[in-house]
C-alpha cells in the first residue's frame, strides 16, 4: 500500500509539470492521526493561483490511494524559497529547458542566466514574466532558443 507521504509527494505541480510538489519543496508535512491524513503545503508565493489545483490534486491522490479523511492545510511561514527545490528537481528543470534558480548564499551579480539547452551564458531576458508569474522568459544568443527561468525568491 502507498503511504500517505508517497501519495502526496507524487503529485505533479500544475505549472512546472516536470516536478512533483515534493521536488518543488512546497510539500511541508504529512501527518496521520487515526483515519485522518493532514497534508501541509506552502505556496511558492502568496498569490500563487495554482494552490487550489494542488490542494485538489493532493486530496484526489490520497483518496485514490485509499485514504478517505483528507485535509490539506496551507502555511505561509516560513515562506517558501527556491532553495527548497531539490537537486533532482533542479536537474529536471534543466532537462526540460527551464533554467533553475541559483541557491541562496552570498549575493551574486548575475548578468545573464546560463542556457539550460546548450549551457551558454550568452543569454538575454525577453520578459520579466514567462509562462507563469514565477518564471521569466529568456533567449539564448548562442543557440537562439527561448527558455523559462524560475525566478529566485
Amino acid at each position: 500500500m502507498v503511504t500517505p507521504r508517497q501519495a502526496a509527494a507524487a503529485v505533479v505541480d500544475p505549472e512546472l509539470q516536470v516536478l512533483t510538489i515534493e521536488e518543488l519543496g512546497i510539500l511541508r508535512d504529512v501527518r496521520v492521526d487515526g483515519e485522518r491524513v493532514t497534508v501541509t503545503i506552502t505556496p511558492t508565493y502568496t498569490g500563487c493561483p495554482a494552490m487550489d489545483v494542488i490542494r485538489a490534486d493532493v486530496q484526489d491522490a490520497l483518496r485514490a490511494a485509499g485514504y478517505r479523511d483528507v485535509a490539506v492545510e496551507t502555511v505561509f511561514a516560513p515562506a517558501w524559497t527556491t532553495d527548497w527545490i531539490s537537486d533532482s528537481g533542479r536537474a529536471k528543470l534543466a532537462a526540460a529547458g527551464i533554467a533553475p534558480p541559483h541557491r541562496a548564499g552570498p549575493v551574486r551579480l548575475a548578468l545573464s542566466v546560463r542556457c539550460p539547452l546548450c549551457g551558454s551564458p550568452d543569454t538575454e531576458q525577453l520578459s520579466r514574466f514567462g509562462s507563469t508569474a514565477c518564471k521569466s522568459l529568456w533567449r539564448c544568443r548562442a543557440c537562439a532558443e527561448p527558455f523559462d527561468h524560475v525566478k529566485a525568491l
